[in-house]
């Protein structure tokens, strides 16, 4: 195994997160990296995402240091069980994978709309489709809009709507751009 196959996601004081290449991504190497590396000086917690590939390490940045942890990930390598990645499984009754997300969101609508109950399957069925996801999605990004402000524009926008003008301006366009799109 070569140590250059593993990537810094992340680097900052104290904390190290990495992403391991396929081969590492087992239960068995995963215990071996998780006690390397507690065993070294320094270091506070090992989280590893064995699924997903990624290792974080919190360490004290006073006893330990990201240089140390990527020393002692080298040193473990050799010794680490490596498997080959397995190759995905077709199952015969399952249809075949979407290729696109577009794909994927319509395999799983049409599977959350056949698990309902026939008298519920109109009402999901409506529910999810895109115009309606949009919809909820902008009267929540439009309420969490309102409640942040709510304090500025009772105590500051309506006693001088001159001084604010440009944040009156921003609230119509907005409500402008919501009921436009509700019309469409």
């Amino acid at each position: 195994m070569d140590a250059a196959a593993i990537q810094v996601l992340h680097r900052e004081t104290g904390y190290l997160r990495l992403r391991l290449p396929p081969e590492l991504r087992h239960p068995a190497a995963g215990a071996a990296i998780e006690a390397g590396l507690r065993g070294l000086a320094g270091v506070l917690r090992v989280t590893l995402l064995t699924a997903e590939g990624k290792l974080a390490v919190r360490f004290d940045p006073h006893v330990c240091s990201a240089g140390l942890v990527a020393q002692r990930l080298k040193s473990l390598l050799p010794e680490l069980p490596l498997t080959a990645v397995p190759a995905p499984v077709a199952d015969a009754a399952s249809e075949p994978p979407a290729e696109n997300l577009g794909e994927r969101l319509g395999q799983l609508r049409g599977q959350v709309v056949a698990a309902m109950p026939e008298r519920f399957q109109p009402v999901v069925e409506s529910a999810l489709t895109e115009k309606a996801v949009t919809n909820f999605f902008n009267d929540i990004v439009a309420f969490y809009l309102i409640k942040t402000h709510w304090d500025l524009i009772v105590k500051l926008w309506i006693r001088d709507p001159i001084k604010y003008g440009n944040a009156w301006l921003t609230v119509f366009y907005l409500v402008f751009l919501l009921v436009r799109y509700r019309k469409s």
